[in-house]
């Protein structure tokens, strides 16, 4: 039996092939566009995917503010925060956090986040996300390719 053949071969960063993708949020479901870009962020679509490697694209989203929510999710989802103090939890529904500033950020920030690998690896793959609440953006010179992410599945 020859063993080489089942030899475990690993990616290099280099030959990851990271790309920069523009996602347009215009009119998408909040969950289901975070579990996409969850996915290309972690490379997922890639034939060359390593669990233990980042190895996905670097995403912008554009349009935040364009997100919908299904059902009473604006009058009934919590985001809650704890700064570490006794009395320091915060509660805010999904409409109150869309009227602060950065807030369609936060929640798709949010949302990703819970989609990703918890500890070191989650954190480095998180910072590969852009989200600006407009249509414009600040990454022209990457030079990113439009990405339709009802394509995906």
């Amino acid at each position: 039996m020859n063993t080489l053949s089942f030899k475990t071969s690993y990616i290099t960063p280099e030959a990851a092939g990271k790309k920069w993708v523009v996602v347009d949020a215009e009119g998408q479901t909040l969950g289901r566009l975070a579990s996409k870009v969850a996915k290309v962020l972690r490379g997922k679509y890639k034939p060359c995917f390593t669990p233990n490697m980042d190895c996905g694209d670097n995403v912008i989203i554009i349009n935040a503010n364009k997100i919908v929510v299904s059902g009473q999710k604006e009058s009934q989802k919590l985001y809650i925060t704890f700064s570490g103090y006794p009395g320091g939890q915060h509660k805010a529904t999904y409409l109150e956090m869309t009227k602060r500033v950065k807030g369609y950020e936060k929640i798709l920030r949010h949302a990703v986040k819970g989609m990703l690998p918890k500890g070191i690896l989650g954190a480095k793959i998180l910072r590969n996300l852009y989200i600006y609440e407009g249509p414009e953006h600040q990454q022209q010179a990457q030079q990113p390719e439009t990405l339709d992410i009802n394509l995906l599945k």
